[in-house]
């Protein structure tokens, strides 16, 4: 480089050479500290420098991209690569960069624009003038630029074809095909992790080059209709995605991190069959309990536990017992993840005041027989849910507590008066999921005293029993277990329980008390009943209950 500015008598050696200590000084490049010397000799450098990087030098000054152009590499893209297109030429795509170390992005827009891609070196400030010129007002666009890529992405065959389309549609298939949740696509430094939730597990399914946030973060907003143009805020969104003959509903979030936007989207097959009472894993005495409980014509009935541990699910199946044609059921959910023929479901929208509390006082001038809350997340839905359980309706909802116990000092604390909570839940229910050991690779073992005291079981009281651990095969992608069912704390309320919820007893003593006199069997003892009867491990319950 240096010689060829010489040769070229752009730069005399003495000033090459006073550029070159600059250079070194400061950790530039050779172009950089010339540029700072010699500002008015940028054009000529660039030339120098695109010859010497075997690139064609593009003069960007006047270039104007044409919708052809601008279809390929919209411009929001042209402002996060920094890369303007120039020309598209016998089917190549030429783009302008003002840095032979940034040709990496070729490959970035190959798969948004379809078609190969090929760097031109063009000055730095004619290139950030063009750029600025090129997208100026494209904030205000964005919305109608998303809204014509979506248009394009159906009618478009060209679109259609792009690598990145199809790299999105494989990721979603490949997820479900494995059973997955949820997708997680997270930016690192140097490379892109795609995982999969499977049975509650993140598991590593590929890496991608870092080059593709971009055109893969585009390609999920545009689907999930977000703001393509908005990077520095979280979004949210939902794609209805057809794979394997039916419709899937897919909850999109991105969340802008260090490395670029960390993409989740969950996967909610609509059609999909719902599970039955006993299939969700109940056992004995508390299926009975439950059976009773769901078939009271009032009162409030509370499934707790964290995200992903089948509160929903286990309320569905009960809607699903309950469901005849004498029998009115109303749902208030967000977002509606199953399909139930019979029952009135109904989709929360807060982005236009439809929120649980309004769905929930509108409901009740529908005379409903049964109502379901998706969950109760402030002081207003609980108080609207206890009155309506209060004149007469069977309320079912979800919250947030670690412990069926938990829930009731939880209502009083959102400002629920004690009084109301002690008359109006019927009964909580605590739930976790377990995986479930493969068939086809489980292996039988004796247990030690040392692992039945672990579960805090006596050798003695159980004589001779296996046990069984996971080994790993191809039917269970060599983890050892296949599919996931439910452990359960169920709470009864009684007597005394209101007459302590009224007092404001505290957790511990209200749970005490469940446990001894209550027949409360907790998490951890369910738990156990699963381990024993040779459907799960020592290892899973203890990674789910921990806790407790």
């Amino acid at each position: 480089m240096a010689a060829l500015l010489v040769e070229a008598n752009v730069l005399t050696r003495e000033q090459v050479d006073q550029a070159a200590s600059l250079a070194k000084s400061r950790a530039l490049a050779l172009e950089r500290a010339v540029l700072q010397l010699h500002p008015t000799l940028e054009e000529p450098v660039w030339r120098q420098l695109a010859k010497s990087s075997g690139m064609p030098f593009a003069d960007v000054a006047k270039v104007n991209p044409g919708q052809e152009l601008l279809v390929k590499v919209p411009r929001d893209q042209i402002l996060q690569t920094g890369a303007l297109p120039v020309q598209l030429k016998d089917g190549k795509l030429y783009v302008a960069i003002d840095d032979p170390l940034k040709t990496f992005v070729a490959d970035q827009l190959a798969f948004l624009a379809g078609c190969e891609v090929r760097c031109a070196l063009a000055a730095p400030s004619v290139l950030k003038d063009a750029i600025k010129r090129v997208t100026s007002g494209a904030d205000q666009r964005a919305a109608q630029g998303a809204a014509t890529a979506r248009t394009s992405s159906r009618a478009g065959a060209d679109e259609a074809d792009a690598p990145i389309i199809r790299l999105v549609q494989k990721t979603v298939e490949e997820a479900l095909e494995s059973r997955a949740s949820d997708i997680h696509i997270e930016p690192f430094e140097k490379r892109i992790r795609v995982r999969y939730r499977i049975d509650g597990v993140l598991r590593e399914k590929s890496s991608l080059e870092a080059g593709l946030l971009g055109p893969l973060t585009s390609r999920v907003k545009i689907m999930a209709s977000m703001d393509i143009a908005e990077k520095r805020k979280p979004q949210d969104g939902r794609i209805s995605f057809h794979a394997s003959g039916r419709d899937i509903d897919i909850r999109t979030s991105v969340l802008p991190g260090n490395h670029g936007e960390t993409i989740v989207m969950r996967l909610l097959d609509k059609e999909r069959n719902l599970l039955t009472l006993d299939a969700l894993g109940f056992m004995g005495e508390d299926n009975k309990r439950f059976q009773r409980i769901i078939r009271r014509p009032n009162g409030v009935f509370l499934v707790t536990g964290p995200t992903g541990s089948g509160k929903t699910t286990t309320l569905y199946a009960a809607l699903k017992q309950l469901n005849r044609p004498d029998v009115k059921i109303i749902t208030a959910e967000d977002p509606v993840e199953f399909n139930i023929a019979g029952i009135n479901q109904c989709q929360v929208k807060g982005g236009i005041g439809l929120t649980f509390a309004r769905i929930l006082r509108a409901m009740l001038r529908q005379a409903p027989n049964v109502i379901l809350v998706g969950e109760i997340r402030d002081k207003e839905t609980a108080e609207i849910a206890i009155q309506a359980a209060l004149t007469g309706h069977l309320v079912f909802s979800t919250l947030h507590t670690n412990d069926a116990p938990s829930a009731i000092t939880r209502l009083v604390d959102m400002g629920v008066k004690p009084f109301l909570v002690s008359a109006a839940v019927q009964a909580v229910m605590a739930q976790r999921l377990l995986r479930v050991l493969c068939p086809k690779c489980k292996e039988a073992y004796e247990p030690s005293p040392v692992d039945l005291r672990q579960m805090s079981v006596d050798p003695d009281s159980v004589g001779d029993v296996k046990l069984y651990r996971a080994v790993g095969c191809s039917a269970c992608d060599d983890s050892g277990y296949r599919g996931r069912l439910g452990i359960f704390e169920l709470l009864e309320m009684d007597t005394t329980l209101r007459e302590m919820t009224f007092r404001r007893e505290p957790t511990l003593r209200i749970s005490e008390y469940a446990k001894t006199a209550g027949g409360m069997t907790t998490l951890f003892a369910d738990g156990i009943k699963k381990v024993l009867s040779g459907t799960t491990t020592v290892e899973e319950l203890l990674r789910v209950t921990a806790a407790f």
